[in-house]
């Protein structure tokens, strides 16, 4: 038997206005440029992907399942712009086949900067999932997949309010380097997590196969690749195949896979209308679609994913250099997260004075400050242009990286100008 676990990430940031050093005003975010880009999202992926997730759950009366994390600000965003896509997402809820994953609300690096807001982004998090679609999360997937043994401990020992475990487990690379000789097709746990989910149950960890995965969302178009053009029957046959060297095919992607990365007329629609068919049939009834949870509770761990440092899922080396690779983005992020504490005083002295334009500045501010430390930001710095320069150059809205941190730093400095001035408002 082969359970297969798909789980797609969606978000969109909050991108930056040009915004120079002789701005003044505290208007940071492209309004215009964030609408179009998300409209057009919607309509090539959000609305006709999620139909057809709709349809595939319903054609096989619920054998198909899937599995979603949506940011807070793609959230923010459908809400404002393409409320037809958030209400397919509901409809997705409704269906129980569908599981939504925690995170961080704005998609940042928090958890390397401030554990305090880690936690507060979290829980924003939560409640907007269920607020939305009616879900407590119970798996959590840190931004971009960044974990290490740390991660996994600090989420392991979070707690509800009733002091009950607040996590099943996580979401992570199945990184080659960590694993050594062993498959990603497997449950693992992460070393030194205390009694994890349940007493019966630790905190485990579902891991990305990333080639089976890569597949799909990187080589499906690709014509020069020996496995073109790819079929769902092929594919369906090397997800059999994992069977006597594990259980489990856990694959994870951008949802913008369908129809924004791998453009409808490449076929990837059709494809994945039928793959849920292939894989049932290929098992003889026996392979399935879980959900993550499901797979967490199916599964026993059967060894350790000892990770003491961070990975992710970004570029060949799935580590931190897409966001910390150059002097540029760590000094940028380390000049955002400065500006925490300073903030959050603002913010609390504002909401504290009975004043409606303090209140409403110190809103405004702390909302600010955090799409600042969306990860999207320190990502278009990146100035790798080997093995990963057409993704970064695909994703980046600027000119150069160093256009990008000018332009991030600009807009900080203004940042902390209203930080200061704050007391005056």
């Amino acid at each position: 038997m082969a359970s297969v676990v798909f789980y797609f990430q969606v978000h969109q940031p909050y991108r930056l206005r040009r915004y120079s050093v002789f701005d003044a005003d505290p208007f940071y975010f492209d309004d215009a440029a964030n609408r179009a880009i998300l409209e057009k999202v919607s309509a090539k992926c959000y609305v006709p992907a999620t139909r057809l997730m709709l349809d595939l759950i319903k054609r096989h009366k619920g054998k198909f399942r899937v599995a979603y994390s949506l940011t807070g600000l793609v959230l923010d965003q459908l809400e404002r712009w393409s409320p037809e896509a958030l209400d397919l997402f509901r409809e997705l809820a409704d269906t129980g086949c569908v599981e939504f994953l925690g995170e961080t609300y704005h998609h940042s690096l928090a958890f390397l900067y401030s554990r305090e807001e880690f936690v507060e982004q979290v829980r924003m998090h939560t409640q907007r999932i269920q607020d939305l679609f009616g879900q407590t999360p119970r798996v959590f997937r840190n931004t971009e997949f960044t974990y290490n043994n740390d991660l996994a401990h600090f989420v392991a020992e979070m707690r509800s309010e009733d002091g009950t475990p607040r996590w099943k487990g996580a979401l992570a690379e199945g990184v080659d380097r960590v694993l050594e000789y062993r498959s990603p097709n497997y449950v693992y746990r992460p070393p030194c997590t205390g009694e994890g989910a349940t007493k019966d149950r630790p905190f485990a960890l579902l891991l990305k196969n990333y080639r089976l995965s890569d597949d799909i969302a990187f080589r499906f178009s690709n014509r020069d690749w020996a496995e073109w053009p790819l079929t769902p029957e092929k594919f369906a046959k090397w997800i059999h195949q994992i069977n006597g060297d594990g259980y489990v095919c856990n694959l994870f992607m951008d949802y913008e896979t369908l129809g924004e990365h791998q453009w409808a007329d490449t076929g990837i629609f059709d494809f994945m209308e039928r793959l849920p068919e292939a894989v049932l049939k290929m098992g003889k009834g026996q392979n399935e679609f879980l959900m993550p949870s499901e797979a967490l509770d199916r599964y026993d761990p059967v060894g350790e994913y000892d990770c003491p440092h961070m990975i992710s899922w970004a570029d060949t080396e799935r580590d931190l250099s897409a966001w910390l690779g150059n002097a540029m983005q760590s000094n940028a992020l380390t000049e955002a997260f400065k500006l925490e504490r300073l903030v959050k005083a603002s913010w609390r002295e504002g909401m504290e004075s009975g004043d409606p334009a303090r209140v409403e500045h110190s809103v405004q501010l702390l909302n600010d400050w955090r799409r600042l430390t969306t990860s999207d930001h320190f990502y278009y710095m990146c100035t790798k242009y080997f093995a990963d320069g057409d993704v970064h150059r695909y994703f980046n809205p600027y000119d150069s990286p160093y256009d990008s941190y000018i332009n991030f730093m600009n807009v900080l400095d203004n940042l902390r100008t209203r930080v200061d001035q704050a007391a005056f408002v």
